[in-house]
């Protein structure tokens, strides 16, 4: 009984100290007394009732049925905006706060919300390796779904609240994605109801035109109701190798070379310092040293990106056995390493052992809670940014990465861009190996201003070819937008498929400057 007494006194007293700072000063200067609290333990309530939700579905067999039922509801809804004389755009009625996209969405108040309830797996297809899913299936769900069953998809982005649909509208990548490019490369199919009602499929032979412009679109074409997505075997564990590396340029050369390396099933990059990095790969096995075996993803296991940054500490070169799923999700825990700064003692083992199992906190419920107050503190004094570039300037956008923001670590993830139609390919006729440069975290330069700095790194990666993942702010203007992006395809179907009076352009959904 003592120590329960002696918890209990403590929560009160951390409570009555709540009362008298007052909940606003909690929740901005201390968030971590909220989400330890009460944010953590609602995130393993949401998870349990997903969980329980998508087995019954899968035990009774009524996704399919279903579909058809919920599908045909939104063409109805369609319908019933245009009986209403078509006086607003439509958008998915989809709450803002859950999304992963850290971004305040405050268009869903203005336009016509259509419900969009589609979240179940359709069907999975040994023979053409293909999984039917509707959009709001998740990376975890899907994954848990086919890994039993001998299969997995060829490019599982890291976190597990990624939807199929945020993913498909707007773009995913994984360590693997220098051998199958982005996420929507793997995708063979997709369906959509569009503005005047009608439900259409299209593939690269069927509706060809269309098939190429969804992917970055944000639901501006229409409304996406399924996804035909490949699939790859499955296997146990993947063999991954750790290799300090010191030197920028050191760092850019290895980095270049193991993504050009098909042998390598993975390559990923953490850099920690200007010229400080840990290069990884991996290949996917069936067979693994019990003794070099690191399940990861435990609860109780130190943070991915702590972890990795051992190596570089000991300055040690390292190989270990990662079951396979649990690598897919290797940073999910942590979110990537946004969560230290939520909660500050988070990697501490005592945390760990006690209270990992409940981490992380759902990112749909931190938006959800956080107030204009800590939305503003983000703003003004945190990144949250990926910029994709030419492999070939990966150094020169690390440099400036440092001189603009200096946030770090910083995620290197190769993949290869194919000059597919769309709003995004190389600048030549031919496959180029890009790379995603993530940033999370506080800068720690002294002249960090959001829009400016922003706005500078968007100048920068527009010259060099680039492309800025539109979940984070964007600050560019109209024109510098469509500098960066190939509209032409994507403007000619909004006119062929009577979008312009149905859908807000792209831009002004993902814009700080068009938002309202």
């Amino acid at each position: 009984m003592g120590p329960l007494l002696s918890l209990g006194a403590g929560l009160l007293l951390l409570l009555l100290w709540a009362r008298y700072k007052g909940l606003g000063y909690v929740l901005v200067h201390h968030r971590w007394v909220f989400v330890c609290l009460f944010l953590l333990p609602l995130s393993v309530l949401f998870d349990i009732y997903y969980q329980l939700r998508a087995w019954a579905v899968q035990r009774m067999h009524s996704a399919p049925r279903l579909h058809h039922q919920r599908v045909r509801h939104i063409q109805e809804q369609v319908q019933e905006w245009k009986n209403e004389g078509q006086k607003t755009y439509m958008c998915t009625g989809r709450p803002g706060w859950l999304t992963i996209s850290l971004r305040v969405g405050k268009y869903k108040k203005i336009l016509k919300n259509i419900t969009i309830n589609l979240m179940d797996i359709l069907e999975v297809d040994p023979e053409r390796q293909v999984v039917r899913v509707e959009p709001l299936v998740s990376m975890g769900q899907l994954t848990a779904h086919l890994n039993p069953m001998g299969w997995t998809i060829p490019v599982v982005p890291e976190l597990d609240d990624l939807t199929v649909g945020g993913l498909i509208m707007g773009t995913g990548i994984e360590s693997s994605s220098h051998i199958y490019g982005l996420f929507q490369h793997t995708c063979v199919a997709y369906e959509l109801v569009l503005a005047d009602g009608s439900h259409v499929r299209c593939t690269p032979e069927e509706n060809s035109d269309l098939f190429y412009a969804v992917p970055w679109s944000y639901g501006t074409l229409g409304f996406l109701v399924a996804a035909e997505i490949k699939m790859i075997p499955a296997k146990n564990y993947v063999k991954l190798f750790y290799e300090p590396v010191r030197g920028l340029k050191a760092i850019c050369k290895k980095f270049a070379e193991e993504s050009a390396n098909k042998e390598n099933h993975f390559v990923e990059g953490l850099v920690y310092s200007l010229d400080e990095a840990v290069i990884m790969t991996g290949v996917l096995t069936n067979n693994a040293d019990t003794r070099k075996v690191n399940k990861i993803g435990n609860f109780y296991k130190p943070w991915f990106f702590k972890h990795v940054e051992n190596y570089l500490k000991t300055n040690t070169t390292g190989m270990e056995y990662i079951p396979a799923r649990h690598y897919y999700h290797r940073h999910t825990r942590s979110i990537f390493w946004e969560l230290q700064d939520i909660i500050p003692f988070g990697n501490n083992p005592f945390f760990r052992y006690l209270f990992g199992w409940m981490v992380p906190p759902k990112i749909s419920l931190l938006k959800l809670t956080q107030g204009e107050g800590i939305r503003k503190l983000y703003e003004q004094h945190h990144v949250v940014q990926d910029m994709m570039i030419p492999m070939k300037s990966l150094e020169q956008c690390i440099e400036a990465f440092h001189s603009d923001i200096k946030v770090y670590p910083l995620w290197l993830c190769p993949f290869k861009l194919p000059n597919n139609p769309g709003m995004i390919h190389p600048k030549g006729n031919e496959t180029e190996l890009y790379v995603d440069v993530g940033a999370y975290g506080e800068p720690r330069t002294k002249h960090f201003e959001a829009m400016a700095t922003t706005r500078q790194l968007e100048k920068f990666v527009r010259n060099v070819h680039g492309f800025q993942m539109l979940y984070a702010d964007c600050y560019m203007t109209r024109e510098e937008f469509w500098e960066m992006f190939d509209g032409s395809l994507y403007q000619k179907l909004r006119k062929e498929l009577q979008c312009t009076h149905a859908f807000p352009e792209v831009y002004d959904k993902i814009s700080k400057a068009a938002r309202h």
